[in-house]
């Protein structure tokens, strides 16, 4: 399939390429032939994780456009508000966050890195919804404007269309890992940007390949609706000839409750990765995706006998904001010295 993706503008913040891991004692336990996961934790920005590879192509229009200040939004543990934060950073420039959830008292996991960036945060306190965070950044943005600065808004989740070709490429790099066997990719969804690019990338660079995303937020329709539009934007971006009303999105929301609290299929999850892989997940992303893969393959939707990539988008972070519950296993044999 024709593409023009290597002509568009990129810079660099990522560490690629990231490693394809077998995950064999973890395939075992859940019935699965094979397991791979896809190391995208391990991008390198500030702590790692998926966001890396669209604020490469983001952050090649900003500095292109000479913007001096950048405002972006998310919740009170965003993942892209921290890489966002970070990125702004190395490449010297200002950074505005719009975050939203429960009121707090000490800043933890991702929020604590975000203050150690040294961002300006306005909070919303018990509104995480996109609507109110948007509103706020464009007010912030307006705000700047008639100070005399030039303001870049990057939206929740970085998904645009040309955020979502950093997938496109991430995908196009593990088919040189991998080969065009048969294949299922799991992800989670959220915002999107990355679900889009990763089935647009599979359509030209993976055709063998089945994308299967599992929502740590959205409908299953909301999903599809958003996903459909951001595939429209990214093959335009690359002229890249393809009809995404004609894609099969396949997509499950039933494995999350309300968005940033964990579950308790997910803390297993969590702990199965750790102890038999000695690979970490998150309680708002990535352990909820890996519980949808567990449950999917007992219901036979995934085909236990085809390889399994799991693509891990990171969240390391997020695992220190959620100490209380996840530290309560402790095995520890106090001991006193007399």
């Amino acid at each position: 399939m024709n593409h023009s993706l290597d002509k568009i503008p990129t810079i660099k913040l990522a560490s690629l390429p990231t490693a394809l891991d077998e995950a064999p004692r973890l395939a075992e336990k859940i019935g699965l032939s094979k397991l791979f996961i896809k190391r995208d934790d391990l991008t390198g920005l500030a702590g790692g994780g998926n966001k890396a590879r669209k604020l490469e192509y983001d952050f090649a229009e900003i500095i292109n456009g000479r913007y001096d200040v950048l405002i972006t939004a998310g919740g009170i543990q965003s993942n892209h508000a921290r890489m966002t934060a970070a990125a702004a950073r190395k490449l010297g420039l200002d950074i505005k966050l719009v975050l939203g959830g429960p009121d707090f008292e000490i800043a933890k996991g991702n929020l604590l890195l975000d203050v150690m960036f040294g961002a300006e945060i306005r909070y919303l306190v018990d509104d995480d919804a996109n609507s109110s965070l948007e509103s706020e950044m464009q007010k912030w943005a307006d705000e700047l404007k008639s100070k005399g600065h030039k303001p870049f808004v990057i939206p929740i989740g970085g998904s645009t269309g040309l955020g979502a070709l950093g997938y496109v490429k991430a995908i196009q790099e593990l088919s040189e890992q991998f080969g065009n066997e048969k294949v299922q990719l799991i992800l989670g969804v959220g915002s999107c940007g990355t679900f889009a690019g990763a089935i647009l990338g599979a359509k030209i660079f993976m055709p063998n390949a089945r994308v299967i995303g599992i929502s740590v937020s959205r409908t299953v329709d909301a999903i599809k609706q958003r996903t459909i539009e951001l595939i429209k934007e990214s093959s335009d971006l690359i002229n890249c000839k393809i009809n995404a009303d004609d894609y099969s999105i396949e997509c499950y929301d039933d494995y999350h409750t309300e968005y940033g609290m964990i579950t308790k299929a997910g803390e297993q999850a969590i702990n199965d990765c750790a102890n038999l892989e000695g690979i970490l997940l998150d309680p708002i992303y990535t352990g909820k995706v890996m519980a949808g893969l567990i449950d999917l393959t007992n219901k036979s939707i995934v085909d236990k006998n085809i390889p399994v990539v799991f693509i891990h988008t990171g969240g390391m972070p997020i695992i220190f904001s959620f100490e209380s519950e996840l530290g309560s296993r402790i095995n520890c044999t106090r001991i006193y010295p007399k």
